[in-house]
């Protein structure tokens, strides 16, 4: 029986780091554990745990990209933000793959979902804090979870994406301080911030850096929405207007999330000009 030839690869790991050894693939590829026997169960539990996979390279690069823009340091900052609005895309991509499921697939395994919902991701959690979309009230969701909590209540007391943007901007046009301290509270729409915005995008060639940071986060913010709609319409293809697994109201809580501006005065700023 003639060999395939390995074209000079190296065949032997039992002493080296092979691909699955620096990946981790085998605690990666054993963490499916369905609890039906409903052949889609494996659909619903892949597609989470990929997008939580995302969310966790959105959070890097989110942090990374608000500690350049303290720094002053936009041209890498650009880069980690055009990042994190492709990986929403991804995240869009996979809902495509989850419609692929009928509400009546989803009824045969959904009892063995019990309470989990994604509601309960504290990664989403931490992204909207960092984004500026705090609520504090809903960190009773992660009181069980000491790392989490401790995750997500320092970011709390840090200034979120869009601060560390106004700390810039206000700096930068020798302008007062208007981003405020570090909140626990949704971000609400200052004129005074619109405003500014305003100088920068009647003026461009002037405020340029400034100028492309804003189109940056518009950008970001675009990709966003378009991954919650996608969801609230996933949602409500599959399980229809029944109440969430977690406890909420399930679509209506959904289209209501899409309501929530994270960079407000950037998209009002647009009326104005």
């Amino acid at each position: 029986m003639t060999e395939t030839p390995s074209h000079g690869a190296k065949m032997d790991f039992a002493q080296d780091m092979s691909y699955g050894d620096y990946l981790s693939l085998d605690p990666i590829l054993n963490a499916q554990h369905p609890r039906s026997d409903a052949h889609d169960e494996m659909l619903f539990i892949v597609q989470h745990q990929t997008s939580e996979l995302w969310m966790r390279l959105a959070i890097h690069e989110l942090s990374a990209a608000r500690s350049s823009i303290a720094r002053g340091e936009l041209r890498p900052a650009f880069k980690m933000l055009s990042r994190v609005a492709r990986i929403f895309e991804q995240l869009n991509n996979a809902w495509d793959v989850l419609r692929t499921m009928t509400p009546s697939e989803y009824t045969a395994f959904r009892p063995s979902l019990g309470n989990s919902s994604g509601f309960q991701s504290h990664q989403y959690r931490l992204i909207e804090f960092i984004l500026g979309n705090r609520n504090a009230g809903l960190m009773k969701l992660h009181a069980h979870k000491a790392e989490a909590t401790a995750a997500l209540e320092a970011e709390l007391a840090r200034p979120s994406l869009y601060q560390t943007a106004l700390h810039l901007l206000a700096d930068r046009m020798g302008h007062a301080d208007v981003a405020g301290a570090p909140g626990r509270t949704a971000w609400q729409p200052d004129a005074a911030i619109q405003d500014l915005w305003q100088k920068v995008y009647e003026n461009p060639a002037e405020y340029w850096e400034i100028y492309e940071l804003a189109e940056k986060l518009v950008d970001l913010e675009d990709y966003f929405r378009r991954w919650r709609f996608n969801h609230v319409t996933t949602v409500e293809r599959i399980i229809g207007f029944k109440r969430g697994t977690g406890g909420t109201s399930g679509v209506g809580y959904l289209r209501k999330m899409l309501e929530v501006e994270l960079f407000p005065e950037l998209w009002h700023v647009r009326g104005a000009l």
